[in-house]
């Protein structure tokens, strides 16, 4: 039947999300989810919402949504993009903003479904590598493109680059220059603040993170209103109703509780570091994460066959097979007490695992 797909569909590799197992009582530490659950403001709002307002479309521009993520940054409404969460938000950069004569420059490891988009719009790209320590080094993107993107902090790294380093980047190259912040709450910066500063910066964000709404599908981004509109005339060409109304008003509702937001995310912090600090006492080398998840890896020990171990204890981590990280685990950081189940489990196969 593959006949009547279009040529391009032969073409593509489609990105594989983390598993997303049905296993039950199962400590899943495998796609970056927040250990915590949404702000009672939001389920309060959500339940508000629901009462009798889903039988009419929700508002296309999602008008209360970008004027909360505008007070909340200080910026204008003009400046903010929203969407069904963060990766269609970066689909439509691609197509509005990345795809030109030159190609666009990525990190050869990051965020997986970049080499995606650039195959579904048939965008040229260069990937270029990360130091020896998995740094992204700003003087290595300072060359002829047509745009360039990478996380804040990287995936799956986790590493953090300052944001003086953004900053002289965007301020040496003519291109559009997008900062993917799904991440940077635990532990970064944000770039929004360079704005003003740089019309050819566009930073994107995502609630499913931070804020506990990885169910709910929003995402957004934040940048000139030149690039905006750019964005807005994409999605007004695919969908023009993209967020729905329980997520326009749980996500407006997440950002109203700052409390809750910075209470869990102090949480996770705390969490990663106990948890970097176990992982090295066990021998593990453990790359600087400023992300709710740690990169790690065993000088001893098989990562395929640690993943194993500790699938049959059901704990699942997340192993990539790409060249220069096939011996790393990327483990998202659990609450207290699955983060100390992992570490027991994890003590307990390196002392039984032989070395590989």
């Amino acid at each position: 039947m593959s006949k009547y797909w279009s040529p391009i569909v032969h073409r593509l590799t489609p990105y594989v999300p983390g598993e997303q197992p049905k296993m039950m009582q199962l400590i899943k530490l495998n796609t970056n989810e927040n250990p915590y659950p949404p702000s009672p403001k939001v389920l309060a709002a959500l339940e508000a919402e629901a009462s009798g307002q889903l039988k009419l479309y929700p508002d296309p521009n999602a008008d209360l949504l970008k004027q909360a993520i505008a007070d909340y940054y200080q910026v204008s409404p003009q400046s903010v993009f929203v969407g069904n969460g963060s990766d269609e938000v970066l689909a439509h950069t691609f197509c509005g903003l990345l795809k030109h004569d030159r190609p666009i420059l990525f990190p050869d490891i990051t965020y997986s479904f970049y080499p995606v988009f650039c195959q579904l719009y048939e965008i040229e790209s260069t990937i270029i590598p990360l130091t020896e320590d998995f740094k992204i080094r700003v003087d290595d993107y300072l060359q002829p493109n047509g745009g360039i993107i990478f996380p804040n902090p990287n995936a799956p790294t986790g590493c953090l680059l300052p944001l003086d380093e953004i900053a002289r980047l965007a301020a040496n190259t003519d291109a559009v220059v997008v900062i993917d912040e799904a991440y940077v709450d635990f532990g970064g910066e944000t770039a929004i603040q360079l704005i003003d500063q740089f019309p050819n910066l566009l930073i994107i964000q995502t609630f499913s993170k931070a804020r506990s709404l990885a169910g709910l599908r929003v995402g957004f981004a934040v940048g000139n209103p030149v690039l905006i509109e750019g964005l807005e005339r994409v999605k007004n060409s695919f969908n023009s109703y993209p967020l729905g109304r329980l997520a326009i008003a749980g996500a407006v509702a997440a950002f109203a509780d700052r409390a809750y937001f910075e209470k869990t995310r102090d949480a996770v912090i705390a969490s990663r570091e106990w948890l970097t600090q176990q992982l090295e006492s066990l021998g593990f080398t453990v790359l600087p994460s400023a992300a709710n998840f740690v990169f790690a890896r065993h000088p001893q020990r098989d990562a395929p066959e640690l993943a194993a171990a500790l699938r049959e204890r059901r704990i699942i981590v997340r192993h990539f097979k790409q060249p220069r990280i096939d011996q790393f685990l990327r483990i998202s950081v659990g609450n207290d007490e699955e983060c100390q189940a992992l570490v027991a489990a994890l003590q307990e196969i390196v002392a039984l695992v032989p070395s590989a």
